[in-house]
């Protein structure tokens, strides 16, 4: 769950920057941080709902609940550490991946077009 939740919210805001890119063209980092603005709203309630779900088991309620709260404390704790690294890492990421594809097309003598909509 944890996994998904992080590629979907990392795919959320690089779809979002590369549509940026090609269609206003604006540079990577400014797409990206476009990206991160729009689509904060969306990622933070995909999140926050299921932190939501997970608080009754990592509190323990019900009967047994004491032998659910590990793995609720677990969803929790990673659910807040991965949306951490989500809205951090992936920018930073993305930044330091479109400079190393442009100097490698620049050393390939790869001119970039532009896209075109069709």
């Amino acid at each position: 769950m944890l996994i998904g939740i992080v590629k979907k919210n990392a795919i959320m805001q690089i779809d979002f920057a590369l549509d940026a890119e090609r269609r206003h063209g604006l540079t990577p980092t400014e797409a990206i941080h476009e990206g991160c603005l729009v689509r904060f709203r969306p990622i933070m309630m995909t999140t926050m709902a299921a932190l939501f779900g997970a608080v009754p088991i990592a509190l323990g309620f019900g009967s047994g609940g004491e032998a659910r709260r590990p793995l609720g404390l677990a969803v929790v704790g990673g659910l807040i550490v991965s949306q951490m690294l989500t809205l951090y890492l992936t920018p930073v990421v993305y930044t330091y991946m479109s400079q190393i594809f442009k100097t490698s097309r620049i050393a390939a003598g790869v001119e970039a077009k532009p896209a075109t909509a069709m």
